[in-house]
């Protein structure tokens, strides 16, 4: 509140007129007379879940049982309060407000009051993550569910703060802090119970911080006249007495002691004065146009089918989980998995087998009984070989006709423009990768995600590639990132970043289509990689994120390495191959030992893998093999041998 305080001074006193506005208003009004001799408040509510395909992904099971404690919380349902100090039983207050999910959008449409978001703000909690989504704050409570709530189970602020800014209005709460089951828990699960506490106007029992314990909260107070003055707790200590108070509420669910099991009268008091204010708009909410409006009055009926699956992207053999998430009342269902088994199912969450590589469809008919609703997703499961293609890798687009398994796949979730073959340019060859993102807009994320390659012999490898990339203008800021995934591309790591701003642009910015000359491509290369990369199902994925730059292009993407089992020294000597002189300067011979004689092929490579050239001959015999070196630049380099006996690889430096 200190930089809203110091940055907008005039916004801070509007705020603080409100506050002392609803500071009246709750001293004025009686508990009976707030109520208005109703049978109480309904808020229709919103979950927003932002998520990155993890466990905060959570389940609408999950969601309904947050509302099931919020709901028995506000109205005195909870089993437990009839278990608080004597002191304090006779003061638990029946709030009265029922909390419904909203079973129709702000378009009218119908929903189970539940949105999934997919981003990585997830991991922030913060108020750009609240952005991506929200709905309005006079029709309905916004609770948005994140990987992080910004370093804390969960936050809000008081209405009169969020009076002048409806951008911000709503609660952020962590995902293993919603409810009590799934990953949620019965101890963590009054998170939303205090957080909606404050949405209403209440302090914390030791007042305005967040920091109990302190000595200095004997002088705070909460402006709530049965709730003790106290220091605060973060433990459950329910015989604590601190502030000359005989004993302190300590299990009051403004409280931090994981104890909580009520609201006194007084803040019952003091959260119906804020819900019935125009403050933050809060009486718009249980009005009952509103509630029409938002559908909490019918009944849920059958309106959509939705599905999710625990993973898209698959090797194998892998066992994917299905769930069934449509609305409402849903009494019948039947799955098809074609390329799956079972390749049929009935059940809420299906376990299915995927054991041919390829691209399969999913589709989910839903009934009620009466009605009956279908859906189908044409391209949702991409299965690829649990084992992939051995290295090297040398990938520069000749032979393909398209981008898709099983070589390359796309995503373009914007639809709006995506990697494509082109023979518009290129660093070797005839063709390369294209990507045309001059009319995405900023933030538009595209990738080239690659199949599996085996790589689990390797003891050290490199991942190189060359690229061409142009911005329009000089504040363009384009970001290319190459990732790698172990997992079969569940997870995925980064390994290589390049920014317009800082090496990416390898011409001068222009505003037209940019063409690459041939002296107009860069060369990156990734080779830090632990002894865990080193496995049968490697894959790689490439990831534009858009700033407004202009035509990227790719090309001669590579992947080489030494066998774990090469011992590398300046001079290798693997089976009786060995190059010397190493390091090297106009030439370098290869012994080729003193064994049988058997055909080989030996081809040079650079240090991102690009083959420069190729020779024939044989093995054994004490023979050897001259390479002429004056036409390529100092560094590392790579010859690789292939012969009937198998395969080796052996590192050459060039020096001058």
């Amino acid at each position: 509140m200190e930089h809203f305080r110091t940055s907008d001074p005039q916004g801070w006193q509007e705020a603080v007129e409100a506050r002392i506005a609803l500071d009246e208003r709750a001293r004025q009004l009686g508990l009976e007379e707030l109520r208005g001799g109703g049978e109480g408040y309904i808020i229709p509510v919103v979950f927003h879940i932002i998520h990155d395909n993890g466990p905060e992904n959570i389940s609408d099971a999950q969601v309904h049982d947050a509302i099931r404690v919020m709901n028995d919380d506000f109205n005195r349902m909870n089993p437990d309060w009839v278990t608080v100090r004597p002191d304090f039983v006779d003061l638990v207050a029946d709030v009265g407000i029922e909390f419904r999910l909203a079973q129709l959008d702000p378009q009218g449409n119908c929903t189970n009051g539940i949105t999934r978001t997919e981003s990585d703000l997830t991991y922030e909690g913060d108020q750009a993550m609240t952005q991506l989504i929200q709905w309005p704050r006079n029709r309905y409570m916004n609770i948005w569910v994140g990987a992080s709530a910004n370093g804390a189970a969960g936050y809000t602020n008081y209405p009169w703060v969020f009076n002048n800014s409806p951008q911000n209005d709503g609660i952020v709460v962590k995902y293993d802090y919603v409810g009590s089951i799934g990953a949620g828990s019965p101890g963590r699960s009054r998170t939303l119970t205090h957080e909606v506490g404050h949405w209403l106007n209440l302090r914390h029992c030791w007042g305005n911080s967040n920091d109990p314990g302190l000595e200095e909260n004997c002088s705070e107070d909460d402006d709530v006249e049965d709730t003790p003055l106290t220091i605060g707790w973060t433990a459950c200590i329910v015989s604590g007495s601190s502030c000359g108070s005989p004993l302190d509420n300590v299990e009051n669910y403004m409280e931090y002691s994981y104890c909580s099991k009520m609201f006194t009268t007084g803040q019952a008091t003091r959260m119906l004065a804020a819900l019935t204010s125009t403050i933050a708009q809060r009486n718009s909410l249980w009005q009952p146009g509103n509630l029409a409006m938002t559908g909490v009055f019918e009944e849920p009926q059958l309106c959509k089918v939705q599905l999710r699956a625990s993973d898209r992207e698959v090797c194998a053999g892998t066992t994917i989980t299905f769930v069934d998430e449509s609305y409402s009342n849903v009494q019948e269902r039947t799955w098809s998995f074609p390329g799956g088994e079972p390749a049929s199912s009935t059940e809420v969450a299906p376990l299915v087998t995927y054991t041919t590589p390829g691209v399969y469809p999913v589709s989910l008919t839903v009934s009620d009984g009466v009605l009956a609703l279908s859906y189908e997703e044409p391209s949702y499961i991409v299965v690829v070989p649990d084992t992939g293609a051995s290295w090297p890798l040398q990938e520069s687009f000749e032979g393909l006709s398209e981008l898709a398994l099983p070589d390359w796949r796309v995503e373009d979730e914007d639809n709006n423009g995506t990697f494509e073959l082109t023979s518009t340019a290129a660093f070797s060859g005839s063709r390369s990768i294209r990507l045309g993102n001059g009319a995405a807009q900023s933030g538009t994320v595209d990738a080239l995600i690659s199949s599996t390659y085996n790589v689990s012999d390797l003891g050290s490898m490199v991942i190189g590639f060359r690229y061409a990339f142009a911005r329009r203008q000089p504040w363009n800021d384009d970001v290319l990132r190459m990732y790698v995934s172990t997992t079969c591309g569940a997870t995925w790591s980064p390994r290589k970043t390049l920014r317009a701003s800082l090496d990416l642009a390898t011409a001068p910015d222009q505003g037209g289509v940019f063409v690459p000359d041939t002296d107009e491509w860069g060369i990156a290369e990734a080779t830090s990689f632990g002894p865990t990369t080193f496995v049968p199902d490697l894959r790689i994925k490439f990831e534009l994120t858009s700033n407004g730059g202009n035509y990227l292009y790719l090309d001669d993407i590579n992947i080489n390495g030494v066998p774990l089992s090469t011992t590398v020294e300046e001079a290798v000597e693997t089976n009786g191959i060995h190059l010397a002189p190493n390091p090297a300067n106009e030439r370098c011979l290869l012994y080729t030992g003193p064994g049988p004689l058997e055909p080989a092929t030996l081809t040079l490579y650079d240090a991102v893998g690009k083959a420069l050239h190729t020779r024939t001959g044989y093995l054994g015999g004490n023979g050897r093999v001259e390479f002429e070196l004056n036409d390529h630049a100092p560094g590392l380099y790579w010859v690789v041998v292939h012969s009937t006996s198998g395969r080796s690889s052996h590192r050459l430096i060039i020096q001058r």
